[in-house]
């Protein structure tokens, strides 16, 4: 009995010893699988609306990304603020908080004092001319500035030239601002300027601009014409003059450690895709600057041309307290001079 009991031991022994040998190839081949890639995830911040020239840009360059990239990427905007002001979303990226954003260039000096080039009152009055300095060495050699805060800056997108609303009335001269209290960016050749003028710039965030207009907190803002109509500044402010103070170009940034470990064929479809949108939001820029003193003025607002001469010479002390702060050599490729 005691030989039959040890023999039926064995026996049930072999069998659960065949039988795992069965089921082991089957875990082994379903751990083996391989794994699908997961899809990536872009999310572009900006504080502009999302029918502005930013947003209508981007979605250029998300329907071009996710393209080029054969739908590997997926590009998420976040519009009007949503993901923080200029400064929030710039430190964000730098962070890799937030994978990207676009930014005008106002902010800019407070991480690297070579954007300061382009503050400088009618340091621009010709688009074409400003692309060809941006897209050429001095531009980069200005965006690679951004890479030891952890920033890739794909290049410089348009923002364009601005101009002064205010609520009380016309300005034509530059006296005409001295008293007011002008909303700026948190800019410092921008606040040194407009107190050269004799006003008082207040620096703050956008998404605080349209209320601190509507309750008279402040007089006044500057900006460009696709701001005024897409951000509905006409609602709160009646005059624009067109002086062209300052030409705003944006740049449109990623975080770099991010972009340094996609696969090459991802990063080539992220610098495919950002220079092709970036024509396309130039192009569209410049066109839609020409429509929109009819537009503005249709809705209200009452549209000043001024003598750009007068205000140039005006601002012109300006130069003199930022010209050892700036590279000569930046200055002379965009003034010629």
């Amino acid at each position: 009995m005691k030989k039959f009991i040890g023999c039926l031991l064995i026996i049930v022994l072999l069998l659960s010893l065949t039988a795992c040998s069965n089921q082991k190839p089957a875990e082994q081949s379903k751990q083996e699988e391989p794994k699908v890639a997961e899809k990536i995830v872009l999310r572009i911040g900006m504080t502009a609306e999302a029918d502005s020239h930013y947003g209508k840009g981007l979605l250029q360059f998300k329907e071009k990304l996710e393209k080029y990239s054969e739908n590997k990427v997926a590009v998420k905007i976040f519009p009007s603020s949503q993901l923080g002001n200029e400064r929030d979303l710039i430190e964000g990226v730098g962070a890799g908080t937030i994978e990207m954003c676009i930014s005008s260039t106002g902010p800019l000096p407070n991480f690297s004092s070579n954007f300061m080039l382009f503050d400088l009152p009618f340091i621009v009055t010709d688009r074409q001319k400003a692309y060809q300095v941006m897209d050429g060495s001095v531009g980069q050699e200005i965006l690679a500035t951004l890479e030891p805060k952890g920033i890739k800056a794909l290049g410089f997108w348009e923002n364009g030239f601005r101009n002064i609303t205010n609520n009380k009335a016309p300005i034509v001269h530059p006296a005409d601002v001295k008293g007011m209290k002008i909303r700026t960016m948190e800019n410092p050749v921008h606040i040194e300027t407009f107190k050269l003028l004799g006003a008082y710039p207040t620096p703050m965030a956008w998404g605080e601009v349209f209320t601190s207009l509507q309750q008279g907190t402040i007089d006044g803002q500057e900006n460009p014409l696709v701001i005024l109509d897409t951000a509905k500044v006409y609602e709160v402010q009646k005059h624009v003059s067109l002086t062209g103070h300052f030409y705003s170009p944006s740049v449109i940034m990623i975080n770099k450690k991010l972009l340094d470990g996609f696969p090459k064929d991802i990063q080539e479809a992220v610098f495919k895709a950002e220079k092709e949108a970036r024509e396309w939001e130039r192009n569209y820029s410049s066109e839609l600057d020409k429509s929109l003193v009819k537009a503005l003025t249709e809705k209200g607002m009452v549209v000043t041309e001024v003598d750009k001469m007068e205000w140039q010479q005006a601002v012109s002390p300006v130069y003199d307290k930022y010209l050892g702060k700036i590279n000569p050599e930046y200055i002379k490729a965009l003034t010629g001079k």
